[in-house]
């Protein structure tokens, strides 16, 4: 039993504190007045140089033995190496003003806020020996760094208000020196003390203080995510590869030493296996959630044409500090991803639209689960014309090869779309290619869909403009020539048509989606279906869904200097310099566009492989497995596309001579699209045309070529072809969208 006295001496020292290391600035600043290079000091400290730049950087804290051998190097070059501010003279009990502590020490702007350190029961010893043997050190479960631990970080991270996760959403889990480190956001690093996988999971779970809180009342709590760098694969005995079997499969197999290590501690996987997105757990105890996701970059978790610049990527060799930054700027603002951008953004569909919720039964006082009516709460009976061709719905339904047509099925896709340039456009220099931003989460934005199963309608049933779902029905009669907009006339033949992605007048009745059929009595034709298939419970499903990617969006685009409000040649600029002015932020927002674009096509996501032709795949076991709300969202956002061509052809007699997608190509007499696009005689964008801007649905530039450029390119294909996504100043405008 210890001693009255030992007792004291440890209280003592506790009330003592550790001494306060100078801010990282400082620590550079001093160690430069000396004259001693980063690579010197990691040798007298017996580490690595780089381990030297992360302490100047903040991105990390030395450790004990080394923290007390390098506390005393920097207190000794303070005394000789005051700031240039600091008084040289001794205060009036006898120490130097020389030496002050680290929040004195640093300029005012560079002293971060401090944050608390765990209290140690053991006493820190301020008299390093760093030629002696490294002692046995146990660190503790958690240590704080400093709150500012990543290069260019624009703002700090605002706290969270549930102390659950006060630690946020998610952790890269790097090895240094030995240590494995948890980088979290806002520029934490927490020491890991877990030794195997089921130990580093425990950890995470009891300790760690990961995780996101539900963003609907009703929804449940996000999942903690740790993602692995190859150091920390190998710390916890993973492959840093898979073979070509293990990646084909998508998974280690279950005899691994890692999968056997999880099984004996009663750790479960779901279907997905230990895989490049794994999810480890055991069931719930009560609303209590006992689930680590697995992120493993170096099995292709991160796919760089999502997460990425495929052009030039970035992700291999970011430092752990800044991918947890990137990472957890997605988290925070659009959700925890939870496997590709696409799951996520289809994850993001049921966390805002929970189908479920807790009620209390007045009899019994007891809660029972209720469904929720705004939300998709069950897998119903699907339509043959909105299926795919390998779903087992059309298994001996068509001859082997057949390739069904507009009749036989419904055809909702985006445009692709093009023509030859007149004699007139030709006489213009320069081809402009604007881009919608955002255009599926924009086309989502208020738009009515189904929640129930279809109701079948026959006879030829008047159409209901209010109840989505599928409609068979002729409209070769719209001649788009014959059209008012707002009393002008436009030229039909330099326009697509806006009911087929190939912009084709249909030559007869095909399937089309409420929207399409909608707009050509908003043209001013009559419509007479023959059939539909229609849902009955309606909603605006997908409202919360694009508001929360609208802001994302937006918000990114803020931090790299591109806000709403800008003038036209204002926003130009800015774009121009947006992915120079911080590459963390500009992957970031790719990731969310292919989080739109990549949430809607999982809506009818297709069989992969993973089954026989006309076999059931997994995802028809979703309630979000819906075709026709995916075709709903396609079919408005080329109708909405299609009328601001009008618009555009009927203010200025401008037509389109290329259309991919959602980028737009005009013949132009200048190399911007302030060249182009229509205004005002006030200088302002003509009403219900295109208008640059940051906003999901307004425009950006990209790109430009000359018509010279084009001919050459119709000459080498031998006619010609849609060039809208070949006009690219910037490689990556356009990608994820």
């Amino acid at each position: 039993m210890p001693t009255e006295e030992e007792l004291f001496a440890a209280v003592d020292t506790l009330l003592a504190g550790e001494p306060r290391m100078p801010a990282p600035a400082e620590r550079a600043r001093l160690r430069e007045a000396a004259g001693i290079t980063q690579a010197r000091l990691a040798q007298v400290l017996q580490t690595t140089t780089q381990t030297v730049k992360n302490w100047e950087a903040g991105r990390a804290e030395p450790r004990p033995p080394r923290r007390q051998a390098y506390q005393r190097l920097l207190d000794g070059w303070a005394q000789q190496f005051p700031p240039d501010d600091a008084p040289g003279s001794a205060g009036p009990d006898g120490t130097s003003d020389t030496a002050p502590d680290a929040a004195a020490a640093a300029p005012a702007a560079l002293a971060p806020d401090p944050i608390t350190q765990p209290a140690s029961t053991t006493p820190t010893s301020t008299t390093p020996a760093p030629a002696a043997p490294a002692r046995p050190h146990t660190p503790p479960t958690t240590s704080s760094r400093t709150p500012e631990a990543t290069r260019g970080a624009r703002k700090p991270t605002p706290p969270t208000t549930d102390q659950r996760f006060e630690n946020g959403p998610l952790a890269v889990i790097d090895v240094e020196d030995g240590q494995a480190l948890a980088y979290c956001v806002g520029g934490l690093v927490l020491d890991v003390p877990a030794k195997s996988l089921p130990a580093l999971v425990d950890w995470t779970l009891t300790e760690a203080r990961l995780g996101q809180p539900r963003l609907h009342r009703n929804g449940r709590d996000g999942d903690p995510l740790l993602v692995l760098t190859t150091a920390a694969l190998e710390r916890y005995g993973l492959p840093t590869a898979l073979s070509d079997e293990e990646r084909r499969a998508g998974r280690l197999p279950d005899g691994h030493k890692a999968v056997k290590q999880l099984t004996r501690a009663d750790w479960k996987l779901t279907r997905r296996g230990l895989g490049p997105w794994a999810r480890i757990y055991r069931p719930a105890e009560g609303a209590k959630r006992n689930c680590v996701q697995l992120c493993i970059p170096a099995w292709n978790a991160l796919d760089a044409r999502e997460w990425d610049d495929r052009n030039a990527p970035r992700l291999p060799s970011m430092h752990p500090a800044d991918l947890a930054r990137y990472l957890g700027a997605y988290a925070q603002r659009v959700m925890t991803p939870r496997g590709t951008a696409a799951v996520t953004g289809l994850e993001l569909m049921t966390a805002l639209r929970p189908p479920t919720r807790a009620e209390k039964d007045p009899a019994t006082g007891e809660f029972t689960r209720a469904l929720n009516d705004d939300a998709l709460t069950a897998v119903y009976d699907v339509v043959e014309c909105e299926v795919p061709d390998e779903h087992p719905l059309l298994k001996g339904r068509f001859a082997r090869h057949h390739l069904r047509t507009p009749a036989e099925m419904l055809m909702e896709e985006p445009y692709d779309w093009c023509r030859p340039l007149t004699d007139e456009e030709c006489m213009r220099q320069y081809l402009v290619a604007i881009d919608v931003n955002m255009s599926f989460a924009a086309a989502a934005n208020g738009l009515t869909v189904g929640l129930n199963g279809p109701t079948h309608l026959t006879g030829n049933p008047p159409f209901d403009p209010s109840l989505p779902g599928s409609w068979l029905v002729d409209l070769s009669h719209v001649d788009l020539s014959r059209v008012r907009v707002d009393g002008r006339p436009v030229d039909g033949d330099r326009l697509p048509s806006p009911f087929t992605p190939k912009g084709d007048r249909p030559t007869g009745p095909a399937w089309y989606a409420t929207p399409t059929v909608a707009y050509a009595v908003e043209l001013g034709y009559e419509v007479a279906p023959i059939e539909a298939y229609v849902r009955t419970r309606t909603g605006r499903y997908l409202d919360a869904w694009y508001k929360r990617l609208r802001d994302a969006y937006v918000t990114t685009m803020a931090d790299l200097g591109v806000t709403t409000g800008m003038s036209g040649t204002e926003f130009l600029d800015a774009m121009a310099r947006s992915r120079q002015t911080d590459p963390a932020m500009a992957l970031l927002v790719g990731a969310i566009k292919a989080t739109a674009k990549g949430g809607i096509g999982k809506l009818r996501q297709r069989n992969r492989g993973q089954v026989p032709y006309y076999e059931p795949w997994p995802a028809l076991e979703r309630e979000t497995w819906r075709p026709d709300i995916r075709a709903a969202v396609l079919a408005n956002q080329r109708i909405g596309l299609h009328r601001k061509l009008m618009k555009t052809a009927a203010a200025a007699d401008l037509y389109p001579v290329a259309i991919g997608t959602d980028a737009v190509v005009y013949p132009s007499p200048g190399p911007t699209p302030l060249d182009v696009l229509p205004h005002t005689p006030e200088g302002k964008p003509f009403p219900g045309t295109f208008r640059l801007g940051v906003s999901p649905g307004m425009v950006k530039h990209q790109g430009t070529r000359t018509v010279l450029w084009a001919e050459e390119q119709f000459e080498q294909q031998g006619g010609v072809f849609n060039v809208a996504n070949h006009i690219k100043t910037d490689p990556a405008a356009g990608e994820g969208e």
